[in-house]
């Protein structure tokens, strides 16, 4: 059997204010790890339409579509093409389950939440000529799956092409969050099995790795012996976690001891009452300072997260973030526009309340704004949102943030790590277009070395004259 797997491009992946480097970073694990369902015999092509040209001149027997918001519309037109030449199309992923009735009609068969039990449930009934319209992710276990075929990903494409995902889902439920309606119905945060995952990681060649769970520490037995194991492995990784478990317990300390070098932090708002409007309880009454110190002590680099235009936020609320980030030497922010994405709370309130502007989902990639906001206009919040990436990301706040650490080490990490990702696109888009990308991970395996811990020094961290502090 011919099987085509596709991840079509983003819109904004192919915008021209949009970058490059930014949807070169991971190869389409999710469809990798579906691959691992189908037989030796199949022929299976995966493409991955963010770093090459899609071909559409094949007749696969089989095509399999990942569908996020902003590649919905091309993923719906690719799935057109193939039934229109016979080929029995599939549909899956997070826009999928969001809107099933939309995405029903440019499939053959649709995928209701995780794959790995309908998957393999589909292929048998697909052999016996008897596939069902519709599956639905009802069973949630990652025990005994197969090893994901990463001889289908074309590694020399990526920067960091030793992705990996240990979990899924997430303890909390943000109203705003787009993941959390694809877990419906069923385990809403489950994990591999320990010995499984070390053995994963134990297949990856080189040294460096990134997790790409949604919240890494999110079970602190499993993370615990997740770390206890890498011990040794004499890798460096990248994360996800949340101000909450990077305070409580010594989590992120063994974290580190296994080689964290960077983690994902969601702060996204200092205001108690955006938080409380969002249903992000993990933020509340914590103090960002603390977390922030305490990774700095382990030499662990932040790249935080934050959204702007909750509720409550007002004109001020750009510059005041900006701020925080610099003076608490964040090393990489990334910066949103709050976005309603359909299946989430979020959604369905503004919905029921007459905000929705439009359902464009081209537009709804977190740097447009899509529904009526209170506060600040839709124009304030797009600038607020253009300039604080432009005011963080300034080489004079570059320098400024890191020469707050400590030792001469973690500035020029910090210096070199937001510099390069930032200020060097030319140099970024001729690695893409010669296929030399992934020969930068030595570069980016040095940078993320051990830093020396420093003793944690709440004093040194401060929130800028008449900015709130955010320990609530």
């Amino acid at each position: 059997m011919k099987v085509k797997m596709i991840l079509p491009a983003l819109a904004e992946a192919e915008n021209p204010f949009w970058r490059p480097i930014k949807y070169s970073l991971f190869p389409p694990l999710g469809l990798a790890t579906l691959a691992a369902y189908l037989s030796p015999d199949d022929e299976i092509d995966l493409q991955d339409q963010h770093v090459e040209k899609l071909n559409l001149d094949d007749r696969p027997d089989l095509v399999v579509i990942q569908v996020y918001i902003t590649n919905a519309y091309r993923a719906y037109k690719i799935a057109d093409h193939y039934r229109s030449i016979g080929s029995y199309v599939i549909l899956g992923g997070l826009h999928v389950t969001s809107l099933p009735e939309e995405a029903a009609a440019h499939a053959d068969s649709i995928f209701l939440g995780p794959g790995e039990e309908t998957f393999p449930e589909f292929l048998r009934d697909f052999r016996n000529k008897s596939p069902k319209k519709r599956y639905f992710s009802a069973v949630r276990t990652l025990e005994k799956i197969p090893p994901i075929r990463r001889d289908l990903i074309k590694r020399n494409r990526y920067l960091v092409p030793n992705s990996i995902v240990v979990t899924r889902g997430c303890p909390h439920h943000c109203d705003f969050c787009y993941k959390d309606a694809f877990f419906e119905g069923g385990k809403t945060f489950y994990t591999q099995v320990v010995d499984d995952a070390l053995a994963e990681i134990d297949r990856l060649p080189g040294k460096h790795l990134y997790f790409l769970d949604d919240h890494l520490l999110g079970n602190a037995k499993f993370a615990a012996e997740l770390f206890e194991g890498m011990k040794g492995m004499n890798r460096v990784f990248q994360g996800a976690a949340t101000v909450d478990s990077i305070l409580r317990g010594n989590l992120i300390e063994k974290a580190a001891d296994a080689g964290l070098r960077s983690v994902f932090v969601g702060f996204e708002t200092f205001s108690p009452a955006n938080l409380v409007q969002s249903n992000k309880k993990q933020n509340l009454e914590k103090d960002y300072i603390k977390a922030v110190n305490r990774l700095h002590s382990l030499g662990i680099m932040i790249n935080g997260s934050f959204v702007f235009g909750l509720d409550e936020d007002d004109p001020d609320v750009f510059k005041r973030t900006v701020d925080w980030g610099v003076e608490n030497a964040i090393t990489t922010a990334t910066y949103h526009v709050l976005t309603p994405y359909p299946g989430t709370k979020l959604f369905k309130d503004m919905e029921s309340q007459g905000r929705i502007l439009h359902h464009n989902w081209d537009l709804y990639d977190t740097r447009n704004v899509v529904y009526q906001t209170k506060n600040l206009s839709a124009e304030q919040l797009k600038d607020g949102y253009d300039w604080a990436y432009k005011e963080f990301y300034s080489w004079k706040n570059i320098v400024l943030a890191s020469l707050k650490h400590e030792s001469d080490k973690h500035k020029l990490k910090h210096f070199f790590y937001t510099g390069g990702w930032k200020k060097f696109e030319p140099v970024w888009n001729f690695l893409i277009k010669t296929q030399g990308l992934n020969q930068m991970l030595p570069i980016l395996e040095a940078i993320l070395s051990k830093v020396q811990s420093t003793q944690n020094r709440p004093d040194k961290a401060i929130a800028p004259e008449g900015f709130l502090n955010p320990k609530f």
